[in-house]
């Protein structure tokens, strides 16, 4: 009921579906029927995911987004039938863009998998209320998404420092951290999805996971090097 409800994985799988454009309305600004002004949100989804198409290579024309209100058919008509002429003209997804199937599937997953991330790094601007239509264009750049991307973080546990708590694996949103009890926890690179919960959630006393930005990550200690001797067992032994 409510175009707040537009997120940027919704329009991205759209366009790994096949579809030729996407069209989105919602409320006039400033006039929301639920209080909650989701059609900024709406508004701010559609310029992020904008700059992210364009990034990948897709044409961001493919996207747009209308206000109106309810009483507002004409308008519905007179922008779906500009929009949908305006699709006719760049053809099917891929063809203005000189990419294929595999080239635009590549590409949105790339983006997808790292949404988490590129959310929190832009949630202050996600939530501004751009009241002024000529803000929008500016709003995001083609500058700041490249370095957005070319500065993503990746997150290292130090085994040196790894007391195997288990705090930060049961966080990890997508169980990308491998925990075992008395075992050094490592950090699968290829689930991960850089959100940063297991920086946050490491006790500060420990301060094992480490956040790296333009440097490799360091390969993982062998299974055999894993295990945690405790300070106690030390002096048993």
């Amino acid at each position: 009921m409510c175009s707040g409800r537009v997120d940027i994985a919704f329009v991205l799988k759209a366009f790994m579906n096949g579809i030729d454009g996407v069209y989105i309305a919602g409320c006039r600004l400033n006039e929301c029927n639920y209080i909650t002004h989701g059609n900024y949100h709406a508004l701010n989804m559609t310029l992020f995911t904008k700059r992210l198409m364009e990034h990948i290579g897709l044409n961001p024309e493919r996207l747009r987004i209308e206000f109106m209100s309810g009483a507002e058919a004409n308008r519905f008509v007179e922008t779906v039938n500009d929009f949908t002429k305006k699709i006719r003209e760049l053809g099917p997804l891929g063809k203005v863009e000189g990419l294929d199937k595999e080239g635009i599937v590549g590409g949105i997953e790339k983006v997808m998998k790292l949404l988490p991330y590129l959310k929190i790094a832009k949630r202050e601007k996600l939530g501004v209320r751009l009241k002024d239509p000529k803000d929008w264009e500016g709003h995001f750049t083609k500058e700041e998404i490249e370095e957005l991307f070319a500065t993503v973080p990746s997150y290292y546990i130090d085994p040196e420092k790894c007391q195997a708590c288990m705090t930060c694996a049961r966080r990890c949103p997508v169980e990308a951290i491998d925990s075992k009890k008395n075992m050094v926890h490592i950090i699968n690179q290829e689930k991960c999805i850089k959100c940063g919960t297991c920086l946050d959630a490491c006790p500060p006393r420990f301060g094992a996971v480490t956040k790296l930005v333009g440097q490799p990550v360091p390969p993982p200690i062998p299974e055999e090097r894993r295990a945690i001797t405790r300070k106690r067992e030390k002096e048993v032994a």
